[in-house]
């Protein structure tokens, strides 16, 4: 079998070129140039890109540029159909082999005849033995692997089918492997170029900081109340995730009634409800939904303006994942987790039933996680950090930078609640022990003599309200763990506590606002679109209006921030409108004279 590559690549200054005619925009962003290069050069590539870098560019133009088709290997059939969608409205040949596409025979047809730029293929087809024939019997591109940390046992989202492809590429030496994620550390890096193929100084890595997203972490006490405050102030899509099916339920229906449109999303609905309530979702602009992890992955939705995390997410990878589904477009956007001490407890007891070999590394997330949540210091620098980074001390856009908290050393407190937990049998719940703690002898304390231990009384009254706090930040870093009837032991590093071997700080109680309004550069999802202005109103109509006769969601027609650009510089012709960011030969052709036309309606 015999690859087809060029043998002179295109250059970068044909592919600025091919970039403003299909994608109608002016330059290339970040670390795209460099990909493209190498993929126009035949080099394979690991590349590295926060969500919202415009990865599926780095594939989709050297597809229309280079002879043979692309074959895109993408891990859910809803996330190639969201590309598909965006790819068709720029005029490229696009087409997929799923077991829900009912056009096999005639997509297999075009391929054969070189008549796609790109197929779309899941990784359990792609590793069939009568794939890797169909591929031979047609011009290749690119192999261009998406969500490529599937690949890695070190990742969070671990695929066995993606360790498959490696023999498939393998049969066709001469063809240029693409491997694209945005989560990936260094073990998971190292492992998904072994795993492909890819030699080591194919590594582009273009660094994971989403500035335009705000990062809020604070205790979960009222998330109804939380949830509700943080729809109030982002008007535009947003995802909400819960922990289980039944408080997906739950949340979707008490949200409904602050008047938005919130639609559940989990594994236990009906398929045809799910499909339903992801397809409103996509073709929304202000529709919330709530949802179990399993949902979003799929979902390339630009407009997302908030993510908020009901519970604790598994992991830093998976939080940075989750929250990377905000602001893909760029626009300011808000990502808020609620959390509290029976998450983590919950997290270490589900470590026990983890295979031995894994139990460690996942030990390591979850104090990476709890290091994050704990932090009195800039969010974006603990996550940076956590991916390599040396990122800046302070980021100015999260919770901590906008509004920092206070920081109190908690050791001796910490000793005494501890103490008080070794003294009382290891057996009991906060509430027993504050009461131990603080010299409540009720009848329950009295009961069990514990008005007698040493530690009964020996927390003053200003120290109490640090309790709670205190318990939960000894929960998340695992030094109290649960028992199997609710009550708190000693885990970690208690003993070091106690033995004045180690530290303890914690944040200080936030007040009640805080996790609530912030006023920095993303503190609204809707800051920079001029609503209420009549012309962008209008504008907006027209690309409902659009998207309805075309059956695709609005934001593939345009982006907001291109109907922004429109309605501040009012373009006259159809040159003019070009000359905007996101308007290609396709899409101005397409629709131009029907947005002019409703510019002109408005001069004046």
């Amino acid at each position: 079998m015999t690859a087809v590559l060029p043998d002179l690549s295109p250059d970068l200054d044909a592919a600025r070129q091919c970039l403003a005619q299909v994608f109608g925009f002016s330059g290339f962003r970040g670390v795209q140039d460099q990909v493209v290069g190498r993929v126009l050069g035949g080099h394979s590539t690991l590349a590295v890109m926060p969500t919202g870098a415009g990865k599926s560019l780095t594939y989709q133009l050297p597809a229309v540029m280079l002879p043979g088709t692309c074959v895109v290997v993408s891990p859910l059939i809803a996330l190639m159909h969201d590309q598909l969608r965006s790819a068709t409205a720029n005029g490229i040949r696009a087409a997929a082999l799923t077991s829900v596409d009912t056009d096999r025979e005639w997509t297999i047809e075009r391929f054969r005849n070189g008549e796609l730029d790109l197929l779309y293929v899941a990784p359990e087809r792609a590793s069939q033995p009568h794939f890797r024939e169909l591929l031979g019997k047609a011009p290749l591109a690119l192999f261009a692997i998406d969500e490529a940390h599937c690949v890695s046992e070190w990742g969070h989202d671990f695929r066995p089918d993606y360790r498959l492809l490696r023999p498939l590429m393998d049969a066709f030496p001469q063809v240029p492997r693409l491997a694209l994620t945005a989560t990936a550390d260094r073990h998971t890096r190292a492992d998904i170029l072994e795993q492909l193929g890819i030699p080591h100084d194919g590594l582009i890595v273009a660094g994971f900081d989403r500035p335009n997203i705000q990062y809020r972490i604070v205790p979960r006490d009222n998330p109804l109340r939380q949830l509700t405050r943080l729809l109030a102030d982002n008007p535009g899509p947003g995802v909400v995730y819960a922990p289980t099916r039944a408080q997906v339920e739950k949340l979707a229906e008490q949200l409904g009634d602050t008047g938005r449109r919130v639609l559940p999303y989990h594994a236990g609905l009906p398929a045809e409800t799910r499909a339903a309530n992801q397809e409103a979702f996509v073709t929304s602009e202000d529709m919330v939904i709530v949802a179990t992890v399993a949902f979003g992955m799929g979902i390339d939705k630009p407009d997302v303006r908030f993510v908020a995390h009901a519970g604790l997410p598994k992991s830093i990878e998976g939080y940075y994942q989750e929250t990377g589904r905000a602001g893909r477009d760029g626009d300011p956007s808000v990502a808020l987790l609620l959390w509290g001490a029976d998450d983590f407890a919950r997290a270490r007891q589900r470590l026990s039933e983890v295979d031995q070999s894994r139990q460690q590394g996942e030990r390591t997330r979850l104090d990476a996680l709890a290091g994050l949540v704990e932090t009195a210091g800039c969010r974006r620098a603990v996550l940076l950090r956590h991916f390599g980074e040396d990122p800046p001390p302070t980021c100015g856009n999260c919770d901590n930078c906008l509004e920092p908290p206070g920081l109190t050393d908690a050791t001796e407190l910490a000793r005494k609640l501890l103490s008080a937990v070794y003294r009382t049998g290891q057996s009991y719940g906060l509430g027993h022990l504050e009461k131990v703690l603080t010299g409540v002898a009720d009848e329950r304390v009295t009961a069990r003599g514990h008005d007698q231990l040493s530690v009964f009384g020996i927390v003053p009254a200003d120290q109490a309200p640090l309790l709670k706090t205190l318990a939960r930040a000894l929960q998340a870093r695992g030094s109290l763990v649960p028992t199997e009837h609710g009550g708190l032991a000693l885990g970690g590093d208690a003993r070091d506590i106690l033995k004045g071997l180690a530290q303890v700080e914690v944040v200080l109680p936030p007040a009640k606002e805080r996790g609530g309004r912030h006023k920095g550069k993303a503190g609204s999802g809707a800051a920079l679109n001029p609503v209420g202005d009549p012309l962008f109103d209008a504008l907006r109509a027209l690309r409902r209006e659009i998207a309805q006769e075309a059956n695709v969601p609005p934001y593939v027609v345009f982006h907001d921030a291109v109907l922004r650009e429109m309605a501040a510089s009012r373009p006259t012709t159809l040159a003019d409108l070009a000359a905007i960011s996101g308007v290609g030969t396709r899409k101005r052709d397409a629709y131009g004279d029907r947005f002019l036309a409703v510019i002109r309606s408005h001069a004046g």
